[in-house]
């Protein structure tokens, strides 16, 4: 009997050793099998998670960020407790304990699916860090063994704090956030520092189930397991009794319920400025890592410019659109069912896709009409016992577009233009006198486009850039990306090239008819005014804006000189040598015009737009700074009384700064007198309009001592703007408007001028040299370099070698100058001009052209 009993245990006993060592046999073999093929953690160590990359003004303020994950890296000597505890609290309470897995919480989890209850991963917090980063998410026995073997070698490689970091940031929590500080700005619009424990437990309750985790869709779910958390947290000793009993009473207050101001809305909407930083940051540094880098990005933008810039563009485009007495609506439509109800049709409002960013202008819905208004109901802009309303003196001025395209009626009351469930735009008409609310006024966005810009003129800084009416409407940024013809806004870079090539502002060049063969026909260019004025002075052709004189300049100094010119500034890459182009027929962009003027304005030294003053990287590295400028001094701890840092500039220079200053002063009698006279400003301004054929483009360019800044309006599909449109009476009033705002902040004096010259009054009629103590309208002083003949040529007047007609009905005094002129003459007598026809012979002093 004992040797049954013995060989009765021993078989037991050796059956059991046999089973473990088998067991263990076969567990090694698996552990070695799926060990062998498995990805290195490593990278783990080295790993950068991509984060949000963020765009601030000049003062430091965010103004808009971009990310494909949104993410905020947070060290782990950063991360609250608080947050640290909730998440280990729901996740993996033993997580500071186990090797990487934890028998108990399998065990836990095996005994729950056994009762019938829903089978859980039962993962720690490094398998988590092992599936998210090295495995795929598949829901198989193979993967959970690689997460397993994954997590020991985790554990065993990084410090527990590092593991956490890496998963605390890496972690999604739903709404396309990633990592616990984007979660909490998302939710609750927070810093992590700013959480109180019943926020943090409801981050910490949502990885289980992101996708289906919303705070509102979701809110039982989630406050039930946000207190699951709380209570976890107060039996690991995290939370005491009352703290916990406080927070467990706490609603489930979110963004998503209305209940915080989403983080979006705290910065302003997105618009042409950053957007194009965008794009060219996505081109220099490629779009996977601008978007995952988390760059910090300084932009140039001046706030306050950019809103006086879209200020001015949008009302110079609403001008002309109102002009042309066309309504043409939204084109969005509420259906009746949703207009039953205050609610209803507020939340239908909130879903029509028109543009919100046009400060001032709100969404509305039609709710009724009557004999003569229509009642509004207008979004963010509570009802009242009278209700909202269209009048019909608001109306009066448009005609409906209908259908077909015809146009109906001219409105009388608002019922011809609006139908019940129209949703249109609106906007609060104040009185002049005391801003006191007048009536609500029907808006529209103009089909007309255009574009502004401005920059400081010796950096290169972009301080205001509105590529259009609204970028919520229209994307496209018409200061960049639209090439539109510049017109006569590129005539000053073919003066300059006839100044460098021998010219003076005094310079007679013949203004007659012209006639070239080509290969598209016979091309006969004319001015503006279809009129021909004879033997005029150089400066009389920029202020005129002379095509004619534009054309003979080009032939005389050479088309390719000019390209060369174009070039040299930006304007083009490669410029076709066509004379046509010396007129501005090839299309360019407004910022490359903007930029070429900023080099005339600060004397001809090369700029390089930009609208990033530096870019750093995640570490605060920079990797982009624009002013290559050095600052020798700027370091030091003290300089001498009365001095100042020197600051060296290797910058290219690209025209001579006596040329430059020429161009200026004649472009200050474009606004003086010339074509842009419309323009009034406190300091000196110069520039140059530009109208292309059929009016189908309007320009203005100018610039004072400090900034330059551009204008341009057209059709997006090129048609004609009117045979009365033209760049002074378009563009001119948005330049004006935009300059009296930066003027008030960055001032602005009188242009330099260079040495090397001498200044001498000259008869900007004839170019005739004028005795000092000349006076009138018709004497101009004039800047000649040194050893220049100030006689307007000796009598040789230019004409590019075209031959010109007899007895051309000639005019003498200009465009825009009109009836008898008292003038000094050459000789010190005072004479009267008549205004009268004169033909060539009148006008010739008999000297050759």
């Amino acid at each position: 009997m004992t040797r049954f009993i013995g060989s009765f245990f021993g078989a037991i006993f050796t059956f059991l050793t046999l089973g473990t060592l088998f067991g263990a046999l076969t567990v090694g073999a698996v552990l070695w099998m799926y060990s062998r093929d498995l990805p290195s953690h490593e990278s783990l160590a080295q790993y950068k998670p991509p984060i949000i990359s963020r765009i601030y003004d000049a003062e430091g303020r965010m103004i808009d960020e971009f990310a494909e994950e949104r993410r905020l890296f947070v060290s782990i000597q950063d991360m609250p407790d608080l947050v640290k505890h909730a998440f280990i609290s729901a996740e993996d309470k033993n997580f500071y304990t186990h090797q990487g897995f934890d028998l108990l919480g399998i065990a836990s989890a095996i005994k729950d699916a056994l009762q019938g209850g829903k089978l859980r991963g039962a993962s720690t917090i490094p398998q988590q860090v092992a599936k998210n980063f090295l495995l795929s998410g598949d829901r198989t026995a193979e993967r959970k063994i690689k997460e397993i073997i994954l997590a020991t070698r985790l554990v065993d490689a990084l410090p527990k704090d590092r593991i956490l970091e890496l998963y605390l940031n890496e972690i999604y929590l739903g709404q396309n956030s990633y990592g616990v500080a984007a979660a909490a700005l998302t939710y609750f619009n927070k810093s992590l520092t700013a959480l109180a424990p019943h926020e943090a437990a409801t981050l910490a309750a949502m990885p289980r189930e992101p996708a289906r985790s919303h705070p509102v869709r979701d809110h039982d779910k989630v406050l039930r397991r946000r207190n699951e958390v709380l209570r976890e947290m107060r039996d690991n000793g995290q939370l005491d009794e009352a703290t916990y009993e406080a927070e467990v009473k706490a609603p489930l207050l979110s963004v998503q319920n209305g209940d915080y101001p989403a983080f979006r809305t705290t910065l302003p909407p997105r618009d042409y400025f950053t957007d194009e930083i965008r794009r060219q940051l996505s081109g220099s540094f490629g779009q996977k890592e601008f978007f995952s880098e988390g760059f910090s990005i300084r932009a140039t933008v001046d706030p306050e410019m950019q809103a006086a810039a879209a200020k001015a563009l949008r009302a110079g485009l609403e001008r002309y659109d109102r002009g042309q007495g066309v309504w043409r609506g939204t084109g969005k439509v509420i259906g009746p069912e949703r207009l039953t109800s205050e609610a209803d049709w507020r939340a239908a409002l909130a879903e029509a896709q028109v543009p919100r960013d046009i400060e001032g202008w709100h969404p509305a819905v039609v709710l009724s009409l009557g004999e003569s208004a229509a009642r509004i109901g207008i979004e963010g802009v509570q009802e009242d016992e009278d209700g909202h309303f269209i009048p019909a003196e608001d109306v009066t001025w448009a005609r409906k577009r209908l259908a077909n395209g015809d146009l109906g009626k001219k409105a009388r009351v608002a019922s011809d233009l609006v139908d019940v469930g129209d949703v249109v735009l609106v906007r609060a008409m104040t009185s002049d006198d005391d801003g006191s609310f007048m009536r609500w006024t029907l808006r529209q966005v103009p089909e007309v486009e255009g574009a502004f810009m401005a920059m400081d003129v010796n950096s290169g800084r972009v301080l205001a850039m509105q590529g259009g009416f609204s970028y919520q409407d229209s994307e496209l940024n018409r200061a960049s990306q639209a090439m539109r013809q510049p017109g006569s806004s590129f005539k000053p870079l073919v003066y300059a090239a006839a100044l460098d090539s021998g010219f003076t502002p005094a310079t007679i060049v013949v203004d007659a008819p012209i006639e070239l063969d080509t290969p598209q026909g016979l091309w006969r260019p004319k001015n503006a005014s279809n009129k021909f004025y004879g033997p005029t002075p150089l400066r009389t052709g920029i202020e005129q804006s002379r095509n004619l004189m534009t054309v003979r300049i080009a032939q005389e100094v050479g088309m390719d000189t000019v390209a060369g010119y174009a070039e040299r500034f930006g304007i083009y890459d490669r410029m076709n040598a066509f004379l046509s182009n010396s007129l501005g027929a090839q299309e360019t962009t407004l910022l490359k015009m903007v930029t070429a003027y900023a080099m005339l304005a600060n004397g001809g030294e090369r700029v390089d737009p930009t609208l990033v003053d530096r870019v750093q990287d995640r570490y605060g590295k920079s990797v982009y700074k624009h002013d290559p400028r050095q600052c020798v001094e700027c370091d030091a701890a003290l300089l001498p009384e009365g001095q100042a840092p020197k600051i060296t500039s290797s910058r290219e220079r690209v025209i001579d700064p006596i040329t430059a200053y020429q161009i200026t002063s004649m472009m200050e009698g474009v606004v003086q007198r010339g074509t842009a006279r419309g323009i009034n400003l406190p300091v000196p301004v110069a520039g140059k309009t530009g109208t292309t054929n059929d009016a189908k483009d309007v320009w203005f360019i100018g610039y004072t001592s400090n900034i330059a800044a551009g204008c341009y309006i057209g059709y997006d599909n090129p048609r004609t703007l009117g045979g009365k449109a033209s760049g002074g009476g378009l563009c001119g009033p948005v330049f004006e408007s935009f300059m009296r705002t930066a003027i008030k902040k960055y001032g602005g004096g009188k242009f330099a001028v260079p040495p090397g010259g001498y200044f001498a009054k000259i008869d900007r009629f004839s170019g005739a040299r004028l005795p000092d103590s000349a006076q009138g309208d018709n004497v101009i002083s004039e800047y000649f370099r040194e050893g220049d003949d100030p006689t307007g040529g000796g009598g040789i007047f230019v004409d590019g070698g075209f031959a010109m007609g007899e007895n051309l009905p000639l005019f003498t005094a200009g465009e825009t100058d009109g009836g008898a002129s008292q003038v000094t003459t050459a000789s010190g007598q005072t004479k009267i001009i008549p205004k009268k026809k004169a033909d060539f012979g009148t006008l010739s002093s008999g000297g050759l052209y």
